[in-house]
C-alpha cells in the first residue's frame, strides 16, 4: 500500500513539474478561479518587494495574507515551485494517514454496535476500508483542481495543509497539537474557527467521561480548557506577527479584509457580483447576512451530528468552501478529496449525476465566459456570475445530498433496510 502511495507522489510531482515548465503555467497563475485577492501569488511577490524596500507590505491594498506567509517566502521565493509541490505532497501524505485513522475508527464503531435487524448490505467491508486511504490520497494529489492550485502558487495550498494537519492531530487525539493547528488555520484564513466545536466534540469522545451533554461538568471543563489553549495559541501567533512588523496593520489588512470584502475581483464565490450592485447604505447589512452563512449552520449541525464529529467536520469544511468571502477552486479540491471516506453513502445519494454535470459544465464555462466578458467584450459580468451561481448550487446540492445520505443510512442501520407496515406493505421513508 505504501508503495502505491510512493507511486502516486512520484506521479504527482512529475505532473506538476511538467506543467510548471510549460507555457500553461503563466495562464493558469492568472486564473481568477484559482488566485483570489487574498491568495494570489503575484500579491505575495509585490509584498516581498515592498518589504525589501523598507515599506510595510500592508501599505495600500495589495497584500492580504498574514505576516508569517511573507516571512516564510522571503527566504524561499526562488524555490516557490518546489515549495508548493512539497506542500501538496505533504498534504497528500497527511490526508492518507488521516484517512487510515478514519477507516479504523469507522470499523471499530461498526463492530461495537449491535444490529437487531439484517443490515449486512449497508455495512462497511474491510476490503473497501483497506483501499480508502489511497483513494483519498489520489483524489487530492491527482485532482486537476489541486494541480492547478499548485501551479498557480495560490497560498490556498498552505491553508489546505493546515486543515489536513488539524484533521490528523484530532484523529490522533492530540489536544495540544490540534489546538495549535486550529489556531494556525484560523490565523491564516479566519473561517476555520468554526471547526472549534467539531474538534472539541471529537476529542471529547475519548477524553470526557459520561455522556456528551451540556449537563456533564466534565464536558464543560474540557470545552473551557481546550478553548483557553486555542485562544492562547492564537494570541501567541498574533503577538509573533506584531513582533515581526512592529505594527498591527496586518489585523485590518487580513481579517478586516476577509470580513468587509472591499475587493470585488471576480471569483467562484457569491459575494463579488452582489456587492457591486448593492446600494452603499445597505452594504453593512448584507455583509453581515452573507458572512453569517459561514457560521450559522454550526449549531444545528452539532445538534444533528453530535455523535459523528468526523462527518460534522467534513460538512463544515465543505460549507466554508461555499460561503467564505474569497473562495477558490483549491478549497473545493480539499473537501472533494475527502469524499472517498464516505463512499459507503453513495447508494443513498440522489443528485450525484446532476451535481457531476453541473461541476463539469461550470469548469468548462468559467474560462469561456471570462474570455467573452473580459477579452472579447461580447458578454458581461452576468454571464460569469451565472456560472458561479451554478457552481455554488452544485456544491450545496452535493453537501445536502451527503447529509441526507448519512442520515438515511443511520436510519436504516437502526430500523432495517426493508421497513414494513403492520399489513406487510413496504413503508416509504422521508427525511423531514
Amino acid at each position: 500500500m505504501d508503495l502505491w502511495l510512493l507511486f502516486l507522489c512520484a506521479l504527482g510531482v512529475a505532473v506538476r513539474a511538467a506543467i510548471f515548465y510549460s507555457p500553461l503555467s503563466g495562464a493558469i497563475s492568472e486564473r481568477v478561479e484559482l488566485s483570489t485577492p487574498q491568495t494570489a501569488w503575484r500579491r505575495v511577490v509585490e509584498a516581498l518587494t515592498l518589504l525589501d524596500l523598507g515599506v510595510s507590505p500592508y501599505e495600500g491594498d495589495t497584500f492580504h495574507e498574514t505576516p508569517m506567509i511573507i516571512y516564510i517566502f522571503h527566504f524561499l521565493i526562488d524555490y516557490s515551485e518546489l515549495v508548493f509541490t512539497v506542500v501538496d505532497i505533504t498534504t497528500t501524505v497527511i490526508l492518507y494517514l488521516s484517512a487510515k485513522k478514519t477507516a479504523l475508527h469507522l470499523w471499530e464503531k461498526q463492530k461495537s454496535r449491535k444490529w437487531s435487524v439484517d443490515v449486512s448490505a449497508i455495512l462497511l467491508r474491510p476490503k473497501s476500508l483497506h483501499w480508502l486511504p489511497l483513494h483519498v490520497a489520489a483524489a487530492y494529489l491527482l485532482n486537476p483542481l489541486t494541480i492547478a492550485t499548485c501551479v498557480a502558487r495560490s497560498t490556498c495550498a498552505l491553508h489546505n495543509l493546515l486543515l489536513a494537519l488539524l484533521m490528523l492531530a484530532t484523529q490522533n487525539n492530540s489536544i495540544i497539537l490540534s489546538a495549535v493547528f486550529l489556531a494556525l488555520a484560523s490565523y491564516e484564513s479566519l473561517y476555520p474557527v468554526v471547526l472549534l466545536l467539531p474538534v472539541i466534540l471529537q476529542l471529547a469522545q475519548k477524553e470526557v467521561k459520561g455522556k456528551l451533554t451540556l449537563r456533564n461538568p466534565y464536558l464543560l471543563c474540557f470545552i473551557l480548557e481546550y478553548t483557553v489553549v486555542f485562544l492562547g495559541c492564537l494570541s501567541v501567533l498574533l503577538m509573533l506577527s506584531y513582533s515581526l512588523l512592529y505594527s498591527s496593520d496586518f489585523i485590518p489588512a487580513v481579517y478586516g479584509f476577509i470580513l468587509s470584502v472591499p475587493d470585488l475581483t471576480p471569483n467562484v464565490g457569491l459575494f463579488w457580483y452582489f456587492f457591486t450592485e448593492v446600494f452603499e447604505h445597505f452594504r453593512l447589512f448584507f455583509i453581515c447576512i452573507f458572512q453569517l452563512n459561514a457560521f450559522i449552520y454550526t449549531l444545528p449541525l452539532i445538534i444533528v451530528l453530535s455523535d459523528h464529529p468526523q462527518f460534522l467536520m467534513f460538512i463544515q469544511i465543505a460549507l466554508l468552501a461555499v460561503f467564505k468571502s474569497y473562495p477558490n477552486l483549491g478549497d473545493v479540491a480539499f473537501y472533494l478529496a475527502l469524499l472517498p471516506t464516505w463512499a459507503h453513502l453513495n447508494r443513498y445519494l440522489r443528485n450525484s449525476f446532476l451535481v457531476l454535470c453541473l461541476l463539469l459544465s461550470c469548469g468548462v464555462l468559467f474560462p469561456i465566459l471570462w474570455h467573452l466578458w473580459v477579452f472579447s467584450g461580447s458578454a458581461n459580468a452576468n454571464f460569469y456570475y451565472a456560472a458561479t451561481l451554478a457552481f455554488s448550487t452544485a456544491q450545496i446540492l452535493l453537501i445536502s445530498d451527503y447529509l441526507y445520505a448519512f442520515r438515511r443510512r443511520e436510519f436504516h442501520l437502526k430500523h432495517g433496510i426493508e421497513i414494513k407496515t403492520e399489513d406487510g406493505r413496504k413503508m416509504m421513508v422521508e427525511l423531514k
